[in-house]
């Protein structure tokens, strides 16, 4: 078991209002871009999502999907789960390492709906009703959250009925990424957002389009959320939550600095990079920089045009894995 950090607990920061929240991002929101957000302003962060299924039954699962540290709080863990027992059991393996749990209602990808994941689970309400009450009833934590991360319907009455049942659950609280199953790039419903946190008591977080804080405010008071959940806008830029409009070259040294520390392997650690340089670079460095292929290559690469390197005096702070 990690020690207490004395950090805040998700239900504190959602009350405080004005939570800002590192969204749940399948090869992306792992420890070490964790860590990099929580250094600009991020307020909680989840894990990307893990199905939990294979989380309980295998010990390989476990060590591949979910690493943290003990910096790493306030901290929720996403599972896919399409029945109760799955998503309880997953859950007690993580309560001493985290804050909370989170049920996924809202991956639309067609191997998640075949399975009964994710979009599959919104038009199932009573489902989702006896995943979250089993689960909550096996934590004796009162401070531990159970909450889950839905799409809405296209009639928006479904969604409405499925958050009042879950509320009727003990959910602590609900993320709305405010587009349907089928939409993609389409602009985000924030009435919609509204509409559900005025129908229930349960805090309500926004999930979609954000890119700047200047929409921060905006944003709760278009849609009455206690917080806003990024992710994209995370991806290529970070420091966001700190209020830059663009990556600074001081949040790419972290990155070099936390990579190293943690020994990420090559492609996540260059995915993030490109991410990162996407508006720093013209097109025509961009080519070059995402094609390159060594962690060498990227490192002088990014000395030469930054003139950044790992300060290896640094790599020490971030904390050990568990």
């Amino acid at each position: 078991m990690m020690p207490e950090s004395g950090h805040k607990k998700p239900l504190e920061l959602l009350q405080e209002g004005g939570a800002k929240i590192c969204a749940p991002m399948v090869r992306y929101s792992k420890l070490p871009f964790r860590t990099l957000v929580r250094q600009f302003d991020c307020d909680l962060a989840f894990t990307p999502m893990i199905v939990a299924n294979s989380f309980v039954t295998s010990c390989k699962a476990r060590e591949n999907e979910f690493t943290t540290n003990e910096n790493d709080r306030p901290l929720i863990v996403q599972f896919a789960a399409n029945n109760a027992e799955d998503f309880a059991n997953a859950t007690e393996l993580v309560t001493q390492l985290c804050d909370g749990v989170d049920l996924n209602c809202g991956c639309p990808q067609s191997w998640a709906i075949h399975d009964g994941y994710g979009v599959d689970l919104l038009d199932k309400p009573e489902k989702v009703s006896v995943i979250l009450k089993q689960t909550r009833n096996r934590v004796n934590n009162n401070d531990f959250t159970v909450s889950m991360k839905i799409r809405i319907h296209d009639d928006l009455k479904r969604t409405v009925e499925l958050c009042r049942r879950a509320e009727m659950t003990g959910i602590s609280f609900i993320s709305v990424h405010g587009r349907t199953k089928n939409q993609r790039n389409e602009p985000v419903n924030l009435d919609a957002v509204r509409l559900i946190s005025d129908s229930i008591s349960a805090p309500v977080v926004f999930n979609g389009d954000f890119r700047s804080m200047e929409d921060f405010k905006n944003i709760q008071d278009d849609t009455g959320a206690k917080g806003v959940m990024v992710g994209r806008g995370l991806l290529d830029n970070p420091a966001l939550f700190a209020g830059y409009n663009l990556t600074p070259v001081d949040c790419i040294q972290r990155w070099l600095n936390i990579s190293l520390s943690y020994g990420i392997s090559f492609t996540p650690f260059h995915q993030h990079l490109m991410y990162m340089c996407k508006k720093l670079l013209p097109r025509s460095e961009r080519r070059i920089f995402n094609a390159l292929s060594t962690m060498d290559s990227v490192l002088d690469y990014l000395n030469n045009r930054f003139g950044l390197s790992p300060e290896l005096d640094d790599l020490s702070k971030f904390g050990t894995c568990s």
